[in-house]
């Protein structure tokens, strides 16, 4: 049941989304989309080589994007490129492929397992991440360095 998913503890999440609004000169910024659902995430990052050292963002979403933004916004400052690169498709083979969720500093990213079954919902879970990836990439780019490929 679609209820399932929409449980206490995603609600609050959702409720009390931390890093909201824009940084003062940030080095990127990516929107991420979801024309099925029509939610909206922006990202602005600042970075000290491969370390995220501020985040922002505006989140137009549902619950389970919201969720997922607040998750990111909890734990993004201090993470590393490579790191929130590996997040991005640890949750996308959770969603997809039935994948474990993530562990450590990441494992509230659990809470959104069940959506999993409901493909209509993954896109808007999975804007956060994709939008982070994509402004590191444009970080990245600007200094001249590149991501390893994605496989």
């Amino acid at each position: 049941m679609l209820n399932d998913i929409y449980n206490k503890r995603i609600i609050e999440l959702a409720g009390n989304i931390p890093r909201l609004g824009h940084l003062a000169a940030p080095d990127a910024s990516a929107t991420a989309h979801s024309k099925l659902c029509g939610s909206t995430v922006k990202v602005e990052l600042k970075m000290d080589g491969p370390v995220v050292i501020d985040f922002a963002h505006d989140v137009k979403a549902c619950a389970l994007g919201q969720a997922s933004s607040s998750i990111m916004a909890q734990h993004v400052v201090g993470s590393t490129a490579g790191e929130l690169r590996a997040l991005r498709e640890t949750v996308r083979k959770m969603l997809k492929e039935n994948g474990a969720p993530p562990q450590g500093k990441w494992a509230d990213i659990a809470l959104l397992e069940p959506v999993r079954d409901y493909k209509a919902r993954h896109a808007s879970t999975l804007l956060t991440f994709d939008a982070v990836v994509d402004a590191i990439g444009q970080i990245e780019a600007k200094l001249g360095q590149f991501a390893p490929a994605e496989g």
